[in-house]
C-alpha cells in the first residue's frame, strides 16, 4: 500500500526517506515488508504520502449539488435529504449561498408546524467555501467541525464535500 501511495505522488524511496528523517533502506524494508515500523513512522509517511498526492476538491467533490431556496419549506428541504440520502442542503439564493439546513437544525426546531415554516427560519449559517482546485488538505480540517465544504468556481458553487466523500478517498487509496 505503501509503496503504491508513493508512486502515484511521484516520489522515490530516496525523496520519501529524506522527507520523513530515515534511510532510503527502511523505506524499502517497509515497502517490502521486511520490518514492522513503528507507529510514529507510519504517521509521518502517510502524512507526506496524503500531502505529496495533492488530490484537489474537483477531484473528490460531489457534483449537480443539491440546494433549496430560503423561501422553500421544511417539508419539501426534508423530502430532498430523504430521497437523495444527504444529510445537510445549502440554501442559495440567486447564486449568493445564505445558510445550510442539516437534520440536526430540523430536529432542534422540531414542532407541530415545523413541516409549513420556511427552511430561512431554521437554517444555519452557510457551509464554508473553497476553490476547486484547493487540495483536500485544506478541506480535512474544515471537515472536523462542519458537516460538509462547499466547492466554488467563479463564485458559483460547483460541488460539495462531505466527510462521506473523505472517508472514500481513504479507502480508495487502502
Amino acid at each position: 500500500m505503501i509503496k503504491k501511495m508513493r508512486i502515484e505522488a511521484g516520489l522515490t524511496q530516496n525523496e520519501l526517506a529524506r522527507m520523513i528523517g530515515v534511510s532510503q533502506a527502511h523505506i524499502a524494508k517497509i515497502e517490502n515488508e521486511k520490518v514492522d515500523p513503528r507507529l510514529s513512522t507510519i504517521n509521518k509517511i502517510l502524512q507526506v504520502l496524503l500531502e505529496s498526492g495533492g488530490k484537489r476538491c474537483s477531484e473528490i467533490m460531489t457534483r449537480n449539488v443539491i440546494s433549496a431556496k430560503p423561501g422553500d419549506t421544511v417539508e419539501k428541504v426534508s423530502r430532498l435529504m430523504n430521497k437523495y440520502a444527504i444529510s445537510q442542503i445549502p440554501i442559495i439564493d440567486g447564486k449568493r449561498v445564505v445558510g445550510t439546513v442539516t437534520e440536526e437544525s430540523i430536529i432542534r426546531n422540531l414542532s407541530p408546524t415545523i413541516a409549513e415554516e420556511k427552511v430561512e427560519e431554521i437554517m444555519e449559517p452557510p457551509l464554508p467555501t473553497v476553490p476547486e482546485n484547493t487540495s483536500i488538505n485544506v478541506v480535512r480540517p474544515l471537515l472536523e467541525s462542519h458537516p460538509g465544504v462547499l466547492v466554488t468556481r467563479k463564485g458559483e458553487v460547483v460541488g460539495i464535500i462531505t466527510r462521506s466523500d473523505l472517508l472514500r478517498v481513504i479507502s480508495n487509496i487502502m
